[in-house]
């Protein structure tokens, strides 16, 4: 059966609603909680694990030939590091959070007795009529602060509404989808990605196909602090393909509408035999793909090769522009990575 838009719209539907749901490193329970239950609703056995991911066995007969599918649910963030005299915050980042880009973003800090208080990550004296340096000033997360939207003057009145040390901070993600296709989120690394998987599980439900290789996917919760995939694998998987965005940026021939095949990243180059059969994979579909060398980058299947798993690995994923920053997507390139794992698994 053809591998249809119907399956891309699908998955960005999906990824908005996930979009929709804060999960930084560290703090994903109730992401997981989602992703179980969207994989459960379409008949899969989805178990969270103990680390916090959502292992889902996506059916198959060769139990000693698994391909492991992993994306990620965590996303950038950051966390309260000192409560200033003045009731303002000083944060840390939690994975590749840049300050510079964050600056002027609304966020939202979670307390541990579940309040959501909300705020705006600011420069330091951030008027430009009275900050006579602000253009000069260096954008650290030193330098900046989250101006709370709550009458705060001190620590204590902060520290009155329940803030603490230690507590979340989620940038908010700004999700758009325009009538000619694009997608533009904070965060669709690697949400786009979970999207994807949920769109190709729709599909091998819809067409009642059962792959001759066991597949599972495995949705980890600590990607971006590097650690995600270093655990969940089942026995009998001899091959792991992290589905994560692909990169778009000078020296790169990918685009948003392409599906991105990755030969090489920061981690070393991926697995030769698997990269080749991604490319035979998107021949066979006829999706529009690139091959690239990502040169700061890692991914899942970089830690599952590191915590001494003895498989193959591969890295495909749609285009993303503006990577760790606001990033933007097509449904195109959704498209045609949905078209390159039906080929791997010539369904």
């Amino acid at each position: 059966m053809e591998m249809n838009r119907e399956y891309a719209l699908y998955a960005v539907e999906k990824t908005k609603e996930l979009l929709a749901i804060d999960s930084p490193s560290g703090y994903t329970e109730k992401a997981a909680a989602w992703v179980q239950t969207a994989f459960a609703e379409l008949g899969f056995d989805a178990k969270l694990t103990t680390k916090g991911g959502v292992l889902v066995d996506l059916g198959g007969t060769d139990v000693n030939d698994g391909l492991f599918l992993e994306a990620h649910a965590d996303t950038l963030g950051a966390m309260v590091t000192e409560i200033k005299g003045n009731g303002r915050l000083k944060v840390t980042n939690l994975g590749g959070l840049r300050a510079e880009n964050c600056e002027a973003e609304n966020c939202r800090v979670y307390t541990r007795a579940g309040r959501v208080i909300e705020g705006t990550l600011q420069l330091c004296n951030a008027s430009v009529h009275v900050n006579l340096s602000y253009g000069d000033t260096k954008r650290t997360f030193g330098a900046m602060e989250i101006v709370l939207d709550e009458d705060v003057k001190t620590a204590a009145d902060t520290r009155a509404l329940g803030i603490e040390v230690g507590d979340i901070v989620c940038m908010e993600p700004r999700t758009r989808v325009t009538e000619s296709g694009y997608i533009k989120s904070r965060f669709l690394d690697d949400k786009l990605s979970v999207g994807i998987l949920l769109g190709f599980a729709k599909y091998l439900k819809d067409n009642n196909i059962t792959p001759v290789r066991r597949v599972y996917a495995h949705v980890t919760v600590y990607e971006e602090v590097g650690h995600g995939g270093s655990a969940s694998v089942p026995q009998g998987v001899t091959e792991a393909i992290s589905v994560d965005m692909g990169c778009v940026g000078d020296g790169l021939s990918c685009t948003e509408k392409d599906v991105s095949i990755c030969a090489k990243d920061s981690g070393g180059p991926y697995s030769y035999q698997v990269v080749g059969k991604l490319i035979d994979a998107a021949k066979r579909e006829n999706a529009s793909y690139a091959v690239d060398i990502y040169p700061g980058y890692g991914s899942d299947v970089e830690a599952t090769l590191r915590a001494g798993y003895d498989i193959r690995h591969g890295l495909i994923g749609a285009g993303v522009y503006a990577s760790h920053g606001y990033e933007r997507s097509h449904i195109e390139g959704v498209l045609n990575t949905l078209k390159v794992l039906k080929g791997y698994l010539q369904l």
